[in-house]
């Protein structure tokens, strides 16, 4: 028998942003532009990071848009 465990999180993280113009189509919050960092961790050890560009809401936090 074999017994799969999975301890895979993922944390995001902003590293800077500056503001938008614009919207959020949520809640009507204001956009700001923002460069984030993925961290894939096995067990609390990161093995794996992602930088990218995304436009989020600073009121409630929804990614609004994201570029690769």
């Amino acid at each position: 028998m074999v017994v799969f465990c999975f301890l895979v999180d993922q944390k995001r993280k902003v590293r800077r942003s500056k503001p938008a113009a614009g919207t959020c189509s949520r809640c009507g919050g204001g956009a700001s532009v923002a460069d984030m960092k993925t961290a894939t961790r096995f067990c609390y050890v990161p093995f794996y990071w992602k930088s990218w560009r995304a436009i989020i809401c600073t009121f409630c936090g929804a990614i609004l848009r994201s570029y690769g």
